[in-house]
């Protein structure tokens, strides 16, 4: 096995793990007994926890010998904990082990990153093909639960007849109503589970050599200069535009899942429950193909034109939700564009980052754009968008989603424009904009 498919694995279980957990924890939570305060601390600690990983997490991963290791044992204590959350209805338990589990996942996401990156050989053609692991790692994340979402004593009381008729009940007869919601605690056990994988295989990764760096800057804090790049106005601009698209993309898991599963009658698609996390992987599937193009799709459009596309990609995805919220098929459909949203935005930043910071401080640089993506974007999407769901957009029981919608597609339009009028990445190439960052 050669190096680029031990990353592209490394990436599979990296966001395999966050796939299985993440789509249906929003319904979850309330079917716990949690108040919306203790909704938002659990909701929350992903964000908190990326904010952290800045300071700490990503220092490690730039300074240690060998963030493999890190890497591993990252994945060995947090896998642990998400499988408790499996375990636990109470929430104080509940909440300290998710926290525990963000904190020691999310900067994993920076550093799987630097880790591929130090071991590429030409970035803009070999990351997306590693990155789009992680694309096939979330889908293999929602399709099985496709059965663990079936309500099997009814399958068992129709005593269908050969592997068709079989799979054909089982398909007809999903969970409903708190059965459903109970059967979602197994995401978790599933995300511990690969965690753990993950843990033993990082050690088996290819060994990543310390970064060189100058004497006098050895005592350094990598994260202070990866703040110290916000001085360069191209980079700042994309930063704030960064967090924008966050919330925007954040916005869609908060509620897409809302959404698909509420009843047409209440303002909803309808979507059985076993099928939610298959449609919602629907854009997952076109991801890879979008990851496929990502490089040609750079040399030929560039940059800023290319991060453009992919925040368009949210409005026109919110438009389709805002205006045809009646037509399932249109829905269904126009998940594709989530590969366009992520492939030609938030991975090509990553690619940008890589090309135009230092070296020496990859997994830090990583990590201030990740502050964003991961961490306040995520933040003020979760503690906005359950509010505005609750008490701005549903009243007597029905939900004005087209409203809700708008919200989204307002903000990514305002952050193309934005993109579009103050971008401009230095003419010079990323070698001569790394020695001036």
């Amino acid at each position: 096995m050669n190096t680029r498919q031990r990353l592209f694995i490394m990436m599979v279980l990296e966001f395999f793990i966050w796939g299985a957990w993440l789509p249906l924890i929003f319904g979850y939570l309330p079917s716990l007994g949690f108040t919306p305060g203790q909704q938002s601390l659990i909701l929350n600690a992903f964000p908190a926890a990326s904010i952290v990983g800045v300071f700490f997490s990503n220092q490690w991963a730039d300074r240690s010998s060998s963030p493999e290791r890190v890497l591993a044992l990252s994945h060995l204590v947090g896998g642990l904990a998400i499988l408790g959350c499996g375990f636990t209805r109470s929430f104080m338990p509940f909440f300290l082990l998710m926290l525990v589990h963000c904190l020691l996942y999310v900067p994993t996401i920076s550093i799987t990153n630097s880790i591929a990156f130090a071991n590429m050989k030409n970035a803009d053609k070999e990351f997306g093909i590693v990155r789009m692991g992680g694309t096939v790692g979330w889908i293999l994340a929602a399709w099985p639960f496709v059965f663990v979402f079936v309500n099997w004593d009814a399958v068992t009381a129709a005593h269908p007849a050969g592997l068709v008729n079989w799979l054909g009940t089982a398909l007809a007869n999903p969970l409903v109503g708190d059965a459903a919601k109970a059967a979602t605690r197994w995401t978790f056990v599933v995300a511990g589970l690969a965690s753990l994988a993950l843990a033993a295989y990082s050690l088996t990764l290819p060994r990543t050599a310390p970064n060189a760096r100058p004497a006098a800057a050895a005592g350094g804090t990598a994260w202070a200069e990866a703040f110290g790049l916000l001085k360069h106005p191209f980079i700042l601009v994309l930063w704030l535009v960064t967090l924008v698209d966050a919330f925007v993309h954040n916005c869609y898991f908060n509620w897409t899942g809302i959404f698909l599963g509420t009843a047409r009658e209440a303002g909803g698609v309808g979507i059985a429950s076993n099928w939610i996390t298959p449609v919602m992987s629907i854009g997952q599937v076109f991801e890879i193909l979008t990851m496929f193009v990502l490089g040609a799709t750079l040399k030929k459009l560039g940059w800023k034109a290319t991060m453009i596309v992919g925040i368009l990609g949210h409005a026109a995805r919110f438009a389709v939700y805002a205006l045809f919220p009646a037509s399932a098929g249109m829905i269904i459909g126009v998940q594709i564009l989530h590969g366009v949203c992520y492939a030609f935005f938030f991975a090509t930043v990553y690619i940008f980052v890589d090309a135009y910071c230092p070296k020496d401080i990859r997994a830090s640089a990583q990590g201030l754009f990740n502050l964003q993506i991961l961490g306040v974007g995520v933040l003020l999407a979760n503690s906005i968008c359950p509010w505005l769901l609750q008490n701005v957009y549903t009243t007597g029981g029905t939900t004005d989603f087209r409203g809700l919608f708008l919200v989204p597609l307002a903000a990514a339009s305002i952050a193309a424009i934005a993109l579009a009028l103050f971008f401009r990445p230095p003419t010079s190439g990323p070698a001569e904009a790394a020695k001036a960052a």
